[in-house]
């Protein structure tokens, strides 16, 4: 039972309909990963998610603690009126306090070390070493040094650094799972002819030169060549062709395409590990190793800060210690000082505060924000680079035009009789007469004497009358003359309903356009912004959608390594170039942009490569990407320019520059600067607004 559309190809009709659907669901269900995926592994991803849970196991206890600190400290007790005292009481508080440290900063203590080995000094170095100064001259003061404690800031901090931290790596927590999807693209099993018997296998296991069996529905388990039999086998997520591609004896197939109605018989061409697939995880592998890491803004600042809050510090102890004749308590004091007002509290919010607010903001406006450095990236755009299907197009097949040749038959008849014969298919062309058929509301007819026309159409008695439902090539092999008002575009495909020998008319179909896609192209150059269409589909497809559209030029025929060789090829042109997609076909082209963006859509592959999703699959929405990136980076610099410019003022004073003048900046005030340079920095990234 088959079509062929306007250039010849045929399509297969799928009747098994719930047979199909149990198989497809025991695919889906089978995803669990096994010995073939490539060297990756799930160490790194499982180490991932260790730390993410332990910086949050962290974070409560830290919280639980923090409370008593807060309540036991007297500066706190003074700001709120409160008066806790027993006996033992700065006891309990340095107990508390040397919990959160050494358990609560850890993760610093440890990361403090790491730096320093690799000479390398950053946010780790300031933290570590801002909570042992306090730690360790708070703890001093309990046993007899003279001069208040540092407990309740202490805790604070190390409170703060570990949100901060758990907010930023669960931002990237979906970093390393793109590669395990793709795995499980590739079915578990196989199954292989030995002689008169078919047998179950890993598919790791398969051989070159060993024949399997890929019953109706399943998922090829590996690249080769068909053997016996034809199927239409949907390829959509590997190639990019929308459309299922008939499959005939000789034919190459690809692992993880999806059979559609017929059994086939494979010759594998080679083991799991050189198959198509696992070469576009490479591909996927090697793009995302080779892309420079770009370095944050925020660990540029922390780092210039630990340099100077460290070289502040002991330069202001030296100073009034060696030089200025004061005792120990009032140098360590002054350091301490300096070092509670750079101690990054505002630094560690500045980026992650912005972070939140502009993902909650992008998650109202069909943004979802997976990577946070493509998204700040996101402003420097120059190149928009589309993927066709699913993305600017609707990615299925819709009635787009109805002709009747008969004045007194209309459109509805032609749509009636046509789904007689198309309403057991679960072909795309006929899922789009049907669709549109429920959407009329037409009553289908029952068809009796159903038959198919090998290649050509399918036809069968309707209501007493022969109805054909074929393609252009049928109507030329039986001298049917192809009326002149044939008016379907490049990108469609059109199937003739013939009715006791003669054209009633046709029905063209094609993957329709967006009503958005106009409306984004067409921002998008008003920005400055070209925008170039990269399809698997064939040319004149491809021309004709960018033709539509108005974009500034197209790529046709392209397989995934071709996709991602068009990125570079842009980017080395001196392009930023964002490329936007829904398949696995464009996982490596999403990741070897500047910036990937994935439609909602699409496969969970292209959703875990890109750095961004398109929740609600609106290409306008890519327009608001860069206006909102362009927001949250000027919000991002903001917060960074006062978590770190303060201590321009500040620092100075806490290290006693004025003191002559009777101007010294107590460690209370210094706490308070602190606290207050943190309110400022979330008040700031509150303010953060979309701009349409």
């Amino acid at each position: 039972m088959e079509h062929a559309h306007h250039e010849g190809k045929t399509h297969e009709h799928h009747n098994n309909h719930d047979d199909q659907q149990k198989m497809n669901t025991a695919n889906h269900k089978s995803g669990s990963h096994n010995g073939h995926k490539p060297a990756m592994g799930h160490a790194g991803h499982d180490h991932h998610a260790m730390m993410i849970a332990d910086f949050r196991k962290r974070f409560y206890v830290v919280l639980v603690l923090t409370f008593p600190i807060l309540l036991l400290s007297h500066m706190i007790q003074e700001w709120l009126g409160i008066r806790i005292s027993f006996e033992g009481d700065r006891y309990v508080l340095a107990l508390l306090s040397s919990i959160v440290f050494f358990y609560g900063g850890w993760p610093f203590l440890k990361g403090w070390v790491e730096e320093m080995r690799q000479k390398d000094p950053g946010m780790m170095t300031l933290i570590g070493f801002a909570i042992t100064v306090a730690y360790g001259y708070s703890v001093a003061t309990i046993f007899g040094l003279e001069g208040m404690d540092f407990f309740w800031e202490l805790a604070t901090l190390i409170l703060i650094m570990l949100l901060g931290h758990w907010i930023e790596m669960k931002s990237i927590a979906g970093a390393s799972k793109e590669l395990e999807l793709l795995v499980q693209l590739m079915p578990d099993e196989a199954h292989i002819i030995n002689g008169d018997r078919v047998d179950a296998v890993k598919t790791v296991d398969l051989k070159k030169g060993d024949i399997i069996l890929i019953k109706p529905g399943e998922k090829v388990a590996a690249d080769g060549i068909i053997l016996d039999g034809e199927s239409y086998l949907n390829e959509s997520m590997l190639t990019g062709e929308s459309k299922p591609v008939e499959k005939r004896e000789g034919d190459e197939v690809i692992a993880g395409a999806i059979n559609g109605n017929g059994a086939i018989k494979i010759t594998v061409a080679h083991g799991s590990a050189e198959s198509y697939l696992s070469q576009v995880i490479k591909l996927v592998q090697d793009a995302q190793n080779s892309k420079s890491k770009t370095q944050l803004l925020a660990n540029t600042a922390a780092r210039w800060l630990t340099l100077i809050a460290i070289l502040a510090g002991v330069i202001t102890f030296s100073y009034w210690y060696f030089a200025g004749n004061r005792d120990l308590a009032f140098s360590i004091e002054r350091m301490v000082t300096v070092i509670v007002i750079c101690c990054p509290h505002a630094l560690g919010l500045a980026v992650p505060l912005v972070i939140a607010k502009s993902t909650a903001q992008s998650a109202k406006n069909g943004l979802l924000i997976k990577n946070r450095t493509a998204f700040e990236n996101a402003r420097k755009i120059t190149t928009l680079v589309f993927d066709k299907t699913g993305t600017l197009t609707v990615g299925k097949f819709e009635v787009s035009k109805i002709v009747a040749y008969d004045t007194a038959t209309d459109e509805q008849e032609i749509l009636r009789l046509a789904a007689a014969l198309e309403q057991n298919s679960e072909h795309p062309i006929a899922t789009g007469i049907i669709q549109k058929v429920k959407e009329l509301e037409i009553k289908i007819p029952q068809a009796r004497n159903f038959n198919a026309i090998t290649g050509k159409g399918i036809e069968a008695d309707v209501e007493g009358k022969q109805v054909k439902v074929v393609s252009p090539g049928y109507l030329k092999e039986n001298n049917l003359t192809l009326p002149d008002t044939l008016e379907a575009d490049d990108a469609s495909t059109v199937v003739f309903v013939v009715v006791d020998g003669s054209p009633l008319g046709y029905i063209a179909l094609a993957d329709t356009l967006r009503p958005e896609s106009v409306e984004a192209i067409q921002t998008l150059h008003k920005h400055d912004i070209k925008s170039i269409l990269l399809t698997g589909d064939n040319k004149k497809v491809a021309a004709s959608v960018a033709k539509k559209l108005g974009m500034d030029s197209f790529f046709a025929e392209v397989l995934p390594h071709q996709k991602l060789e068009k990125i570079k090829e842009l980017q080395t042109k001196g392009e930023y170039v964002a490329m936007t997609g829904d398949g696995v076909n464009d996982a490596p082209a999403l990741a070897q942009a500047d910036v990937g963006i994935a439609v909602g859509s699409g496969s969970d592959i292209a959703a875990e490569t890109a750095g961004i999703v398109l929740v609600n699959s609106n290409p306008k929405d890519v327009v608001n990407l860069i206006l909102f990136g362009k927001a949250t980076y000027r919000k991002m610099i903001q917060n960074l320019m006062w978590a770190t410019g303060y201590n321009v003022v500040a620092l100075p004073l806490a290290a006693g520059i004025l003191y002559s003048q009777g101007v010294l900046l107590s460690p209370a005030a210094g706490a308070i600067l602190m606290t207050v340079s943190t309110v400022v920095v979330a008040i700031n990234a509150s303010l953060l607004k979309v701009r349409n």
